[in-house]
């Protein structure tokens, strides 16, 4: 009877089954077994059918479960929206006198750099060294994986120098912690390195690096990624493909991640939130706004980036009213709690629109404490837009950011130039008086092209290029040009 039911739940493929084989299980008395127990927890806390609510009451439930149920609960945890409950299963399991082993450990680490729990993380990196796992590599870029999250690069490349067995897990691990710690050069060689000891990139190696692209906006090394990946005959899985899209949405190459998207055959709700994303910021509003239609179409649920996309191209198309429901979907239909950037783009949607009276009531009436993005970008809608409240609206916003952000210096150019353009001389020149004796700055403006592979800055007021002449005489030439009254076509042959 026991491998009947072991067979049985082996097999399980939802929830409503498994309920009927526990309560089976109950009535044969077979419901504290052990193993059968184990195989339970599985299902429920690992497979994407599962319940990990169910498994946490169910293990909780048992008299002395086994270390692989309460590794199956941890990990489920630890891979979930909830990282914090593994901690406290993890807690639990000590208490009951269950020591961990090289399974447990991973999954701890995990849970404590998805929150940043240094200090506790650190414990646990103790414990490892009292248990004789930590040289176990799994261990170890467990343990990489929590110093590099926590911004512990220094700690992340001894662990990383000091291994004797290395995996693909170790080379991906490494390389993501020098790119979350905005260290380019490092992280390029290590990928050189990685390819010269004999290592093939995987999946999640392109994800990274084709991540990094993105950020960074380097067109050339993404598609060069892009290129390896083909030439490679790697599958491209529905992360994989994400991050190329992502990529070429990113770097303003939306036909590109167009032309990737649809050829997807799996997409999830990462991959159209990139794409109503990179459509929005790149003058596409209307598509984007289409496209979220479409991914509703699809059944596929929206989460707090596909509707930040979607505020997004209702800003740069000046959407006030479909930005309100949008915003009011969000919450009711969805039940997604807004977060700051979603107040943020809707006071741009109505800012943008020189609603600015009506973005000042939204912002007095939001549940929490409005952070300096909120008020920087009320504002910004100051300057673009004079009207008759326009002043006192600026005056507060710039009140309520210099109180969150005091030593910002860019808070202070702007609040004075407002004034400057409003013609309250004595104001600006009472800003750019506390500025100079703040000991502020004003930071120089700067801007980045990549051509060639190479990637050249612009930053105001510098003349140290060699090509400054030439650039400038470019720059005036066309400039008279876009003055002149007529069309005119520019041979640049």
């Amino acid at each position: 009877m026991k491998q009947r039911c072991l067979a049985l739940l082996q097999s399980c493929a939802s929830m409503n089954e498994l309920r009927q084989i526990h309560a089976q299980l109950h009535s044969l008395g077979l419901a504290g077994d052990r193993f059968l127990a184990s195989e339970m927890l599985r299902f429920c806390a690992l497979s994407p059918r599962g319940n990990i609510c169910y498994a946490r009451s169910l293990i909780l439930s048992l008299v002395d479960p086994m270390l692989s149920s309460w590794n199956h609960v941890i990990r489920g945890y630890s891979q979930s929206d909830l990282p914090r409950e593994a901690l406290l299963i993890f807690i639990q399991m000590r208490r009951r006198g269950h020591l961990p082993n090289e399974l447990t450990f991973p999954f701890v680490l995990k849970a404590c750099a998805n929150l940043m729990a240094l200090q506790l993380g650190m414990q646990i990196h103790a414990g490892t060294l009292k248990g004789g796992v930590h040289h176990v590599v799994y261990v170890q870029n467990a343990l990489m994986n929590l110093y590099g999250s926590c911004g512990q690069i220094d700690e992340t490349r001894r662990l990383f120098d000091g291994m004797s067995l290395r995996t693909v897990v170790s080379w991906n691990t490494i390389l993501s912690a020098c790119i979350s710690n905005s260290l380019p050069e490092e992280w390029s060689d290590i990928f050189l390195r990685m390819r010269s000891c004999g290592f093939e990139p995987d999946q999640t190696t392109y994800v990274i690096l084709l991540s990094a692209g993105a950020e960074l906006g380097r067109l050339s090394f993404g598609k060069w990624l892009h290129g390896q990946i083909i030439e490679s005959e790697l599958p491209i899985n529905v992360q994989l493909g994400t991050a190329i899209v992502n990529m070429y949405a990113k770097c303003g190459l939306v036909t590109y991640a167009s032309r990737v998207f649809d050829r997807m055959p799996v997409k999830n709700v990462w991959t159209w939130s990139s794409m109503i994303l990179g459509l929005a910021q790149h003058g596409s509003a209307r598509e984007a706004i289409e496209l979220f239609q479409q991914m509703k179409n699809a059944s596929v649920r929206p989460n707090y980036v596909t509707f930040l996309g979607v505020l997004c191209a209702c800003s740069h198309a000046g959407l006030v009213d479909d930005g309100y429901k949008f915003f009011h979907e969000m919450v009711e239909d969805y039940g997604i709690n807004p977060m700051m950037t979603h107040y943020s783009a809707m006071v741009d949607v109505l800012g943008r629109k020189g609603h600015l009276l009506e973005a000042y009531d939204f912002i007095q009436k939001m549940p929490i404490e409005p952070d300096a993005v909120v008020w920087r970008t009320l504002l910004s809608a100051c300057q673009l837009h004079a009207a008759k409240d326009v002043n006192e609206i600026g005056k507060e916003a710039n009140r309520r950011l210099l109180v969150l952000e005091p030593k910002r210096s860019g808070n202070y150019v702007m609040a004075a130039n407002l004034y400057s353009e409003e013609g309250l001389w004595e104001e600006a020149a009472r800003l750019r008086r506390m500025m100079r004796e703040e000991g502020l700055k004003k930071v120089p403006g700067e801007s980045c092209i990549e051509v060639a592979g190479i990637v050249c800055r612009f930053i105001s007021g510098d003349d140290s290029c060699n090509n400054t002449g030439s650039i400038c005489k470019i720059l005036n030439g066309l400039e008279l040009h876009m003055k002149m009254p007529y069309s005119f076509s520019m041979d640049c042959r």
